[in-house]
């Protein structure tokens, strides 16, 4: 048993358990040494096979911990009973996050070649994995950097010069340092290393204060009324397939507004979430018995709206999009539609080569694209950026909404089918981040939670609570033409400095092996 335990395959199991135990929902207590174990791992193989191995054993296990919601999502979108949901989930740990078996690869082919010493190699294999886990796909695209703004801890406020990202690949490096402490531990320059982390993580924090309290004074402001009405999954799969419930989702979406109205009737507009609409809009659609039964409403309470409805473009394709109403009841021009659509919830990957795709996976939607971050959305002066749930995950959708002026994002959700505990609070912080990255309000209105607005100092306001149907106003205070932020002006600074770093390394490796050849050479 001794022996057992001694193995160092534990090392990658412990890396695993401790990057799944600093994601959202939980604290980041780990963050700043859960590469640690790993990296040591790696350090001590010389085939390639084990490096793989425990890149994917380490992905696979902080993936069953830290995204254990996605079986679940399995269960309720795809419908399938818990077992074979259990079995998807397995198998989305093994695949869904390979960017440590990524860096692996890179890193034990560069020591090889390089034929470096221990310490270039380890300055690799932190550079590596920083960039691996920036560039490498996900489904669900998290990094490091969203935990310290779940935790509240003032370094978030950094984000407005390198964003999440390089917060995140901040992180990834400062495990560099902590394994230097670790190795060194009884010796000065260990706990000299030891101190840096500490003194640095405090500095950050301190820096990240005075971050805030530099922000200018808001010019302007607005009150927000947003609506959850909590529709349930069987409810909304029945309406889109045809089969009834869009008069009953209008009414609960009616019943739950006029209850916000009826707390705070002064409000500039109204938010509903994603696909709160129950038909199509715009164009002929407007004319339908749905869409004159919500002009109605609007009209008679003088409301403005902001609401996610279907549409369809000019290929006759279904879009998920967001539209305006305003307080006549008129349907405005342009709307927006989704452009980064979900593989597997919005879209079929390869189905246009692969037809018989569709017909093994019906419960899939093929929604048409939308334009990008090409417009903005214009309702009583305000402009407003649009984007649909999934989209609030890529910073350059953000950034595209800030460089065209946007005075503030508005989003529209719908986290039904993903549990309560654990992705609705993941993606509520990955979204409320581009609020702070770009300096504006976010507004975030979902069916059934989590909604909330996050001023531009990247206070979040109360939220609203889970699988309830609820609406809550918001006081929101903005800048009318809000300065770029550092890291608007300089998106790709980060990245660029590592792969800076990358070069140099790799020089220094080539200078280290021209020198050990040169003596080499020397003593025969």
């Amino acid at each position: 048993m001794k022996q057992a335990f001694r193995s160092p395959w534990w090392l990658p199991v412990l890396s695993g358990i401790f990057i799944g135990t600093s994601y959202i929902p939980f604290p980041p207590w780990a963050s700043l040494f859960c590469f640690v174990p790993l990296w040591r791992f790696w350090q001590g193989q010389q085939r390639l096979r084990p490096v793989l191995l425990g890149g994917v054993l380490t992905s696979f296990i902080y993936t069953l911990i830290g995204f254990n919601w996605v079986t679940y999502t399995l269960h309720e979108f795809a419908n399938v009973n818990w077992l074979v949901a259990g079995i998807g989930m397995l198998i989305f740990a093994a695949f869904g996050h390979l960017f440590l078996p990524i860096a692996g690869l890179a890193w034990f082919y560069a020591r090889r070649i390089l034929g470096i010493g221990r310490g270039i190699s380890l300055a690799l294999m932190a550079a590596i994995t920083a960039l691996a886990e920036f560039y490498v796909p996900m489904l669900f695209k998290w990094n490091f950097g969203y935990s310290w703004y779940g935790a509240g801890l003032p370094l978030y406020q950094w984000a407005e010069i390198v964003g999440f990202a390089g917060l995140s690949m901040l992180t990834v490096l400062t495990n560099l340092a902590a394994l230097y402490a670790w190795d060194n531990r009884r010796q000065r320059g260990g706990k000299a290393a030891a101190l840096a982390i500490v003194l640095g993580f405090a500095g950050l924090n301190a820096g990240g204060s005075w971050l805030k309290q530099r922000l200018p004074v808001a010019d302007s402001a607005l009150d927000v009324l947003l609506v959850q009405a909590n529709i349930g999954n069987l409810q909304k799969q029945s309406m889109e397939r045809g089969k009834g419930y869009r008069a009953e989702i209008l009414t609960q979406y009616f019943q739950a507004t006029d209850a916000g109205l009826a707390e705070k009737p002064d409000v500039d507009f109204v938010m509903w979430s994603e696909t709160a609409f129950p038909a199509l809009l715009g164009g002929e659609y407007n004319q339908s018995q749905y869409a004159e039964l919500l002009q109605t409403f609007v009209r008679n309470r003088q409301l403005a709206l902001l609401t996610g409805a279907y549409a369809k473009d000019q290929h006759d394709a279904i879009t998920n999009s967001l539209f305006v109403v305003d307080e006549t009841g008129k349907v405005t021009e342009p709307h927006y539609s989704k452009t980064i659509l979900l593989a597997l919830g919005e879209y079929i990957p390869f189905a246009d080569v692969l037809p018989w795709l569709k017909t093994a996976l019906p419960m899939v939607s093929q929604f048409g694209r939308g334009p990008g971050p090409t417009l903005l959305l214009h309702l009583n002066g305000f402009d407003m950026g649009p984007q649909v749930c999934y989209e609030s995950l890529f910073p350059e959708f953000s950034k595209g909404l800030a460089d065209l002026g946007a005075q503030f994002i508005v989003n529209v959700t719908n986290d039904s089918w993903y549990g309560t505990w654990q992705e609705p609070y993941q993606h509520l912080y990955m979204t409320l981040a581009r609020g702070v990255e770009f300096r504006r309000p976010v507004l975030r209105a979902t069916n059934t939670g989590i909604s909330t607005v996050a001023l531009a100092d990247g206070k979040v306001l109360p939220l609203s609570p889970v699988n309830k149907s609820w609406a809550g106003s918001y006081h929101v205070p903005f800048l009318k033409q809000p300065a770029s932020t550092f890291y608007q002006r300089h998106f790709y600074l980060m990245p660029g400095l590592l792969w800076g770093g990358l070069i140099v390394l790799t020089m220094a490796g080539l200078w280290e092996r021209a020198g050990k050849s040169g003596v080499s050479a020397g003593e025969t």
